[in-house]
């Protein structure tokens, strides 16, 4: 063989040697979002999506179960293995935890409500899944057959004879139920309480689920109405009297809660984790099943590249799916020492929405800052609600500017619009917090099918599943194998985000004073966002091991920090001064 053809040959093997590791990529923190873009199809979300949202799901219940199994199915495929029957080699691992539940479990299975002498029905399961409320027994199969009584005042409740009777009330059931079914012997209820974001006049046939309480004794049962079935029932009642023929079917028994919970074993620091929790409970489509199939993608998605040599996680990357606040809170609790190593926890919820058909967007439930104090500007609660929150209250950590980066570069990428909101809680991020674990809220909102039974599939968008899984993906990478570079990263991505909020709240601060607002309030807003954010540079040091030199770069950036702040507040006083000078 001539010195050319064998150089020849080298070169065409050099040439499909580079070709390979360019279509099998090893993932590194410059090519996160390219490759993930490329691999997270979003199939897997989409598809898990679709078998869970058929069920309507409570802790115990057969939809629950069955989805609990199907996620054990998919990470068997992936090759994790069962807790029981892995080795120390195993770092894909899963197990599913049971436990007795101390209240029988609930499922719906058909509903009819019909007003005597009309042709059509009121109301029936087969398109109102949701008209049954939770924890509603079964009538007798000939069904109930009463007068209806329309409450307009509720404070009269006590006085009317209901006894044997239907109750209409628009309100809560569960605001009635002891005085009009233990107290009073009312038959049942029918009830009606879509708040107006969910665009009641518009999405006529919309019931967002209700419950009553479980009583094994009276055995009672509720029917939830639309806004079409309320006005129809409404105006019959104006005709006169109106007897209702209801059937209701359910099923209430002993079981046991299931979660499954899937870790991928760190390699370094196996004992550090980052918790995603996908509860599984409840009956809609976005509401959360897109949180069960984008964790599952997300889990099988990093084991086949670990398998294949691609990504290797320094810290354990682990998926809770279970019940809602319950599992997770259990998780963070039962086991103190594991509890320690949490280093972050995420909670996916309401994921996956089209939003042109939902409304809404995309949000970062940011962790406590003192934008749930003082929201004005660009932060805005949303229509679920929050509360104002107290200083001694405020979780300062890089995990929310972080995040709002990583989530709004997809965003560029896709032409995806990602929003925050103060702290509300309501979901999985609430327990970690409780434990002063880092966590956030991925979710959308305002949401005008949220909690009712037209949350369905058509309302989940692929799009977004793939955008919410990809941008989740790059952020717990980049997380989990953080360290002192990274570290230098975030601290200055920090200072950036402290320096552009200090002078939004100057702006904000300015304008207030415009008003006639107090100077001492202003300097305690600016005080606060500055002792935030002061702090949250500290929190930077949690991914660093053992180097003196970056806790002289933390100082550094909270003098730079302090100095900012001091400035503004010389600014503030002199706008006073000024605007005092002017008034008198």
């Amino acid at each position: 063989m001539s010195k050319n053809t064998l150089l020849a040959m080298l070169f065409v093997i050099a040439l499909i040697a580079c070709k390979q590791e360019k279509e099998i990529q090893v993932l590194k923190p410059s090519n996160y979002f390219d490759v993930l873009n490329k691999e997270f199809t979003g199939d897997l979300a989409y598809e898990t999506t679709s078998f869970v949202e058929k069920y309507w799901r409570v802790v115990g219940n057969t939809g629950f179960n069955k989805s609990v199994f199907k996620i054990a199915e998919e990470l068997e495929k992936a090759g994790f293995v069962k807790e029981e029957n892995a080795t120390i080699k195993d770092s894909l691992t899963y197990r599913i935890e049971k436990r007795p539940l101390e209240k029988p479990t609930w499922e719906s299975v058909d509903a009819t409500v019909k007003i005597v002498g009309d042709n059509t029905l009121l109301l029936q399961h087969s398109t109102n899944r949701n008209m049954i409320a939770l924890n509603s027994y079964s009538t007798p199969k000939e069904g109930v057959t009463a007068e209806v009584v329309y409450v307009k005042d509720l404070k009269k409740l006590k006085t009317l004879d209901i006894k044997g009777k239907i109750v209409f009330a628009e309100t809560h059931p569960y605001r009635i139920f002891n005085q009009a079914i233990v107290e009073s012997g009312a038959a049942g209820l029918i009830t009606y309480s879509n708040p107006k974001y969910l665009q009641p006049e518009k999405n006529t046939t919309s019931i967002q689920f209700r419950s009553i309480p479980l009583n094994e004794t009276i055995k009672p049962w509720a029917i939830a109405m639309s806004y079409e079935a309320k006005e129809r029932l409404k105006a019959k009642l104006k005709e006169g009297k109106v007897v209702l023929d209801v059937m209701v079917k359910t099923n209430v028994y002993p079981s046991e809660e299931l979660t499954i919970i899937a870790d991928i074993k760190g390699s370094l620091y196996p004992k550090e984790r980052l918790v995603f929790s996908a509860h599984i409970q409840e009956p809609g489509a976005n509401d959360n099943a897109t949180g069960v199939g984008v964790a599952l993608e997300m889990a099988t998605l990093t084991a086949k590249l670990k398998e294949q040599k691609r990504f290797s996680p320094n810290r354990t990357l682990t998926f809770l799916w279970g019940d809602e606040i319950v599992s997770t809170n259990r998780y963070v609790k039962e086991d103190s020492i594991r509890a320690k190593d949490i280093k972050w926890g995420i909670s996916l919820d309401m994921v996956g929405e089209d939003t042109k058909k939902t409304g809404g967007t995309f949000l970062i439930e940011k962790m406590p800052d003192p934008s749930a104090i003082w929201t004005r500007g660009n932060d805005k609660h949303t229509e679920w609600g929050g509360q104002k929150m107290k200083l001694s209250q405020m979780k300062p950590h890089y995990l929310n500017d972080f995040l709002i980066d990583k989530f709004k570069e997809q965003g560029k990428r896709a032409n995806w619009v990602v929003n925050t909101n103060p702290f509300e809680g309501g979901s999985d991020h609430v327990p970690f917090l409780g434990r002063n674990i880092p966590s956030v809220l991925f979710w959308h909102f305002t949401d005008q099918f949220y909690h009712t039974d037209n949350d369905r599939l058509d309302k989940v968008s692929k799009e977004t599943l793939k955008n919410v899984g990809v941008a989740s993906l790059v952020s717990a990478y980049s997380l989990v194998n953080a360290n002192d570079k990274s570290a230098k990263v975030i601290l200055k991505d920090i200072q950036k985000a402290a320096f552009s909020r200090l002078k939004e709240e100057q702006k904000q601060s300015e304008l207030a004073l415009s008003k006639g607002d107090s100077l001492k309030t202003q300097k305690a807003i600016i005080n606060a966002w500055n002792d935030w954010y002061v702090k949250t540079a500290k929190t930077t040091e949690d991914v660093v091991k053992n180097n003196a030199t970056f806790t002289l770069d933390v100082e550094q950036t909270q003098k730079a920090i302090d100095s900012v702040s001091s400035k503004i507040i010389e600014v503030l006083v002199k706008k006073n001064q000024s605007l005092t000078s002017e008034n008198k």
